[in-house]
């Protein structure tokens, strides 16, 4: 049925033209989600939402289950009477690339508010909170802790704080409790705002018929609360560093491979206990979602180890996981799972298989398609139902940038060939877009940047750089009616709408 035919873009929260340096949960956000409802956009795919380490990668978190403060809106917590409305006049503007660094300074705001809040909350704000607490027992006084004591020893990873700290003694730990209580109450309640900012916005989303598709990384980063918590279900020596590390072998990004430097998981510990940092983590994700892409999926049957000490991915090796018995414990738990596998890259036999069996669509990146025989998977004329349809993902240049600069001869000849007509550059944008809808895939995504057509200057993330990535924003005022309502003419044209045809059961 129609219905089961969507179409969605992809946008990290960063992107949007907020106030305070960096996109938030606030009114450019919900703005952005009329836009998609006008559009006949059903799906606004995000990027990790955690609180990201050095660089501002939402792939390197400090957290696997917390939610990143500078997503907070100042306007909602103004609305809310948490800070005064004079004291939002001094943050960044909404215009330009990301500003970390300014973002950092809106979090001092948060914190007051988040104080203020502790302070002066009513009964009702005082059983949410509580609730909140209650609910998420199982990593958010770790977080607080972890974060507390980060800032306290000047952002130095955990396993160079004093030893009592970082191998979580417990006598350190109690002494924590009572000389940072209030710095530990303030952590929690600023991961309340924004659970309670996520929650609105998201629901928002939903009463304009748009699904929130979240993402989850397979791995953790080494800095953070997780693997603090949790050592025994990392590879780490008795003093707690890193025994073999994460990455991928030389591939289509880097001649070098990836060397992305998570810790492994012991998954043999995993499956002895359950899963059950698994199925908390999956809990969490679900909490926050309605869909989940589970990046790397690849990772979850094999994944490439590398030992700690080699500074590329070149040398590794290829290890089994046990993702059949993963999946199977998470359907017992939650039944059927709304996940979507990134399968890119080297994928195998035994990969698809696992993604098959459990029914989970794959993707596939029309940039991909036109190097040779081998790409052709990634053309529409080689797609199943099953499968999410992408221009481009926030790891490739944008459709325009790539069509510029990064296609050869023969790709552009097949480009040509598959896609005419093609006229200006910028119809190679529109082109790639309507292959997309018009496939039988259940799901295309577009990149924002795809829909206002920009350049290379508009790339998200470029995977071989580690410096310069995800700062791009678009403008305040580029949703245009007349952009919606072009979009909107397509997904009626390719069923993409959500409505049914006469006859249809």
């Amino acid at each position: 049925m129609n219905r089961e035919r969507m179409s969605g873009v992809l946008l990290h929260i960063t992107s949007l033209p907020s106030p305070g340096g960096v996109g938030d949960f606030g009114p450019a956000a919900y703005e952005f989600a009329d836009f998609l409802a006008a559009a006949k956009q059903r799906v606004w795919q995000v990027l990790p939402l955690g609180p990201p380490g050095y660089g501002g990668s939402p792939y390197s978190g400090l957290s696997a289950f917390a939610g990143n403060p500078v997503l907070i809106s100042l306007e909602r917590l103004a609305e809310a009477g948490w800070i005064a409305a004079e004291r939002l006049a001094g943050v960044a503007g909404d215009d330009g690339a990301a500003d970390f660094d300014a973002a950092a300074r809106k979090v001092v705001l948060i914190e007051e508010a988040a104080g203020k809040f502790l302070d002066h909350m009513d009964d009702e704000a005082r059983t949410q909170f509580l609730k909140f607490c209650e609910e998420n027992m199982s990593w958010l006084p770790d977080y607080a802790s972890f974060n507390v004591l980060r800032r306290r020893f000047g952002a130095a990873s955990w396993n160079e704080w004093p030893e009592e700290y970082a191998q979580r003694k417990h006598d350190a730990l109690a002494a924590l409790l009572t000389e940072e209580a209030r710095a530990l109450a303030v952590e929690k309640a600023i991961q309340f705002f924004f659970d309670e900012q996520w929650r609105a916005l998201r629901a928002y989303c939903g009463e304009r018929g748009v699904r929130i598709l979240g993402d989850m990384a397979i791995f953790v980063n080494y800095d953070s609360a997780e693997v603090w918590t949790h050592p025994e279900i990392f590879e780490l020596d008795e003093k707690g560093r890193m025994l073999r590390v994460s990455g991928v072998p030389p591939d289509y990004f880097s001649a070098t491979g990836q060397r992305w430097g998570n810790p492994l998981y012991k998954w043999g510990e995993l499956k002895e206990r359950g899963f059950d940092w698994w199925v908390a983590r999956v809990r969490r994700a679900l909490a926050l979602y309605d869909m989940v892409r589970l990046d790397h999926f690849r990772g979850f049957e094999a994944y490439w180890s590398i030992a700690a000490d080699e500074p590329t991915a070149m040398n590794g090796q290829w290890v089994k996981a046990p993702g059949l018995e993963l999946f199977q414990r998470l359907k017992e738990v939650f039944g059927e799972l709304p996940f979507i596998a990134e399968d890119l890259g080297l994928i195998t036999p035994e990969v698809e298989e696992l993604r098959e069996h459990f029914g989970f669509p794959g993707m596939r990146v029309l940039q991909f398609g036109f190097s040779d025989r081998g790409a052709r998977i990634y053309l529409p004329h080689q797609y199943v139902p099953k499968t999410v349809a992408y221009t481009g993902t926030h790891d490739n240049d944008t459709t325009l940038g790539w069509w510029k600069s990064g296609v050869g001869e023969q790709e552009r000849a097949h480009v040509q060939t598959y896609l005419q007509p093609i006229g200006q550059d910028e119809e190679i944008v529109g082109a790639m877009m309507r292959a997309a809808a018009r496939s039988v895939a259940e799901l295309c995504i577009f990149p924002m940047q795809d829909i206002l057509q920009l350049g290379s200057e508009a790339r998200m993330n470029t995977p071989s750089d580690s410096v310069g990535n995800w700062t791009w924003r678009y403008e305040a005022g580029a949703l245009r009616p007349e952009m919606a309502a072009e979009l909107a003419a397509l997904m009626e044209m390719t069923d993409r709408d959500g409505v049914e045809a006469k006859g249809e059961a």
